[in-house]
C-alpha cells in the first residue's frame, strides 16, 4: 500500500514562521512535523510514500530527500508555489500512486491514528464498491459544526439530516483512485465536492477517532503540538 502526505499548503495563519520554511518542516518536538507522520508510516509497514509540495517545496525534497533516513522512500509531486488544492493534487499524484487504493494524510495534523488500519479498510474497499474510508475527530474549537455525519452503520453521510452525529473530518482517509476519475491533473479541484456526491451515492465508510488529534494551523497550536510530541 501506497501513502501520500499532503504538503503543498501555503500555511497563512502560521505566518510569518511560514514565510521562510513550508510549514511540514515546523518543529514539533524532536522532528519536524511530517517527520513525525514518515515514522508512524514506516512503523505501519508503509514505505513508499508520495509528497507534494508548493511554496518552498524545495526545502522539502532537501530535507527528506529520498526518505531513506526514515526507511521509506519518497516520490515528490511538484504543484508549483500557488498548489492544487487537495484533490487536484492527489490527481495530479495519481501515477506516482498506481491503481489499488492508498491512503492520504494531511500534512499538518499530529495525530495517533492507527495506520496499519489504514491497510486493512483499504483491502476491503472495492468488495465493499466504496470510494473512500475516512477517519472522523470530534469538533474542535475551530470547527463545532463538524464536517460530516458518521451513521451508526459506518457510512459517512454529507449532512446530519439522514442521521449520525456531525464530526470533523481529520484530513485522514483511504481513497480509490476511481474517486478522482473525472479530476483533471494540474488543476486546482477541492476534495470536499467529491466526498459528498460520493457519501450520497453511499460510497463513503468512517470510524471515529477518539485519540489524539491536533490540526497544527495556527502558532499557538504549533506550540501545543511542541508540547504533545514531547511526551512521545
Amino acid at each position: 500500500m501506497k501513502a501520500m502526505i499532503l504538503a503543498a499548503g501555503r500555511g497563512e495563519r502560521m505566518r510569518p514562521l511560514t514565510d521562510r520554511h513550508p510549514k511540514p518542516l515546523l518543529p514539533v518536538g524532536r522532528e519536524p512535523l511530517i517527520g513525525w507522520h514518515l515514522r508512524r508510516l514506516k512503523e505501519a509497514g508503509i514505505t513508499e510514500i508520495v509528497i507534494n509540495h508548493a511554496w518552498l517545496g524545495r526545502q522539502i525534497e532537501e530535507t527528506l530527500q529520498d526518505g531513506a533516513a526514515y526507511g521509506a522512500s519518497i516520490a515528490y509531486s511538484a504543484e508549483g508555489e500557488k498548489g492544487l488544492e487537495t484533490a487536484g493534487g492527489i490527481a495530479t499524484a495519481l501515477p506516482l500512486l498506481g491503481d489499488e487504493p492508498f491512503l492520504v494524510v494531511n500534512g499538518d495534523v499530529l495525530t495517533d491514528i492507527d495506520f496499519t488500519a489504514a491497510k486493512q479498510r483499504a483491502a476491503s474497499l472495492r468488495s465493499q464498491r466504496h470510494l473512500a474510508h475516512l477517519w472522523l475527530v470530534g469538533n474542535p474549537e475551530h470547527n463545532p459544526s463538524g464536517d460530516f455525519a458518521l451513521a451508526d452503520s459506518g457510512m459517512v453521510r454529507s449532512t446530519g439530516e439522514s442521521g449520525g452525529r456531525m464530526l470533523t473530518f481529520s484530513g485522514i482517509g483511504v481513497y480509490d483512485p476511481a474517486l478522482f476519475a473525472d479530476t483533471p491533473p494540474h488543476q486546482a479541484a477541492k476534495l470536499a465536492p467529491l466526498l459528498r456526491a460520493a457519501m450520497d451515492a453511499g460510497q463513503v465508510s468512517g470510524e471515529a477517532h477518539s485519540g489524539l488529534w491536533l490540526d497544527v494551523g495556527t502558532p499557538e497550536r504549533l506550540a501545543e503540538a511542541d508540547r504533545l510530541a514531547q511526551a512521545w
